[in-house]
């Protein structure tokens, strides 16, 4: 199994909800997804990301599946017009 973790500074945190209703769209749209939550930081410190994207997958496979998959590739832009910073973690457990 293999978990993918994305972290977000956005430029505005004001469109984290806008954010989390994309990203969590995108579970009924690309096969192979397993699970995925979307969490919006309530703590305002510095060192917390504005949106968290946690997500399982049952192989590598299907998490390049998803990476490549065209709904996936139409929200990166508008990801990147939106944020400041971006860190990613994936994982096999």
């Amino acid at each position: 199994m293999i978990k993918h973790i994305v972290m977000w500074t956005l430029n505005d945190k004001a469109d984290a909800p806008k954010v989390k209703t994309m990203l969590e769209a995108l579970e009924n749209k690309i096969p192979g997804i397993i699970d995925i939550e979307v969490g919006i930081d309530f703590n305002g410190s510095d060192a917390a990301a504005d949106v968290v994207l946690y997500s399982t997958f049952a192989s590598i496979n299907d998490l390049n599946s998803y990476q490549q998959h065209p709904e996936h590739q139409a929200v990166i832009p508008l990801m990147q017009e939106m944020t400041i910073s971006r860190k990613v973690t994936d994982y096999e457990i």
